[in-house]
C-alpha cells in the first residue's frame, strides 16, 4: 500500500501542460534517444511540459546516462532508486511526481513517434475521454510486426483479457505503451496500482471501469522493438501470477466496497530525484 504522507511527498501541483513519463529498466543505449525524442516533441509543439525517467533499478548505469541529458533538456527529471521493482511501480513513481494537466507515458525504444501523441491531447482537450489509449488494432497502425510467436501470445493473451478478466471489447489493446490521462484520473488510478509488474495496464483500465472513466482507442504507428525486456518463457508464469492477483484483488474490493490505496498517495522515501 502506497502510503498517503506529505512528508513522503504528495503529488505534485498541475502546473505544466503536459509530464511524459518513460519507465526504464537496463535502457542505458536507448534512453538518450527517447529523451531526446520527447524533448525535440515538446519544442517543436511549443508545449509546455516536462519529461520524468523513472529507472527501475537498473544494473547497466541507465541513470546516469539519463542524467547527463539535463544539460540540454532542461524540463528532464530522473528518479531512480537501487532495487528493480517492475513497470507499473516504476510508473506510479513517475505520475505521482508529474506536474502536468495531462500524464503521458511513453515505452522506452520509440517503438512509437511521439508526434502520434497530439492525437491523444487534442481527444483528451475536447473532453471526448479522460483516458487515451494508443491502439495497434486499428488499420496501418503496425508499420514493423511482432514475430509470429508473438502474435500468437498476443491473441491468445486478447482471449484472456476479454473472456476471464471481463475487459470490454472496445478496448482493443490493453498493452500499448502509449497512453495519455487527464491528471485527476492518473493521480487516483496509479495511487491505487497494487500491480508492480507488466499487467499494471489492465489493473488500471479495470479501476479506470470501476470509476466510470471513460477509455478512448487513438490509432498510433507502431514498429516492433525486438530488444524487449520481456521474454515469453521466463515472464509468462510471472503474468499469469499478476493476472490471478488482479482478478482476486478486483473480486475482493467488489465485495468490500473498498479500492486499494489512496487517492492522495505518497512517494517512495528511498528514490532519488534529480
Amino acid at each position: 500500500m502506497r502510503a498517503a504522507s506529505r512528508s513522503a511527498g504528495d503529488p505534485a501541483p498541475a502546473d505544466l501542460e503536459l509530464s511524459i513519463i518513460i519507465p526504464a529498466y537496463r535502457e542505458r543505449h536507448k534512453i538518450g534517444l527517447d529523451i531526446a525524442a520527447a524533448d525535440d516533441f515538446l519544442r517543436s509543439r511549443h508545449i509546455d511540459g516536462e519529461i520524468i525517467v523513472v529507472d527501475d533499478g537498473s544494473p547497466d548505469g541507465t541513470a546516469d546516462v539519463a542524467r547527463g541529458m539535463q544539460a540540454r533538456c532542461s524540463g528532464l527529471r530522473v528518479v531512480s532508486y537501487a532495487k528493480n521493482r517492475g513497470k507499473g511501480h516504476a510508473l506510479a513513481q513517475g505520475v505521482l511526481r508529474a506536474r502536468g494537466a495531462i500524464v503521458m507515458f511513453a515505452d522506452a525504444g520509440l517503438c512509437v513517434p511521439y508526434d502520434v501523441a497530439t492525437l491523444g491531447i487534442a481527444i483528451l482537450k475536447l473532453d471526448m475521454c479522460d483516458i487515451a489509449h494508443g491502439s495497434r488494432r486499428m488499420r496501418g497502425s503496425v508499420l514493423r510486426p511482432q514475430p509470429l510467436h508473438r502474435r500468437i501470445g498476443s491473441t491468445v493473451f486478447g482471449w484472456i483479457v476479454h473472456t476471464l478478466m471481463m475487459v470490454p471489447l472496445y478496448i482493443s489493446d490493453t498493452q500499448c505503451g502509449f497512453k495519455l490521462y487527464k491528471r485527476d484520473a492518473a493521480i487516483v488510478l496509479y495511487g491505487e496500482l497494487a500491480t508492480d509488474g507488466f499487467m499494471f495496464d489492465l489493473e488500471i483500465i479495470l479501476r479506470a471501469l470501476r470509476r466510470r472513466l471513460r477509455i478512448l482507442e487513438f490509432p498510433v504507428l507502431w514498429s516492433n522493438d525486438a530488444d524487449t525486456r520481456f521474454s515469453p518463457t521466463l515472464g509468462s508464469p510471472r503474468l499469469l501470477r499478476e493476472l490471478v492477483h488482479i482478478k482476486w484483488l478486483m473480486a475482493v474490493e467488489r465485495r468490500k466496497g473498498t479500492v486499494h490505496g489512496h487517492d492522495q498517495p505518497g512517494l517512495r522515501e528511498d528514490a532519488t530525484v534529480t
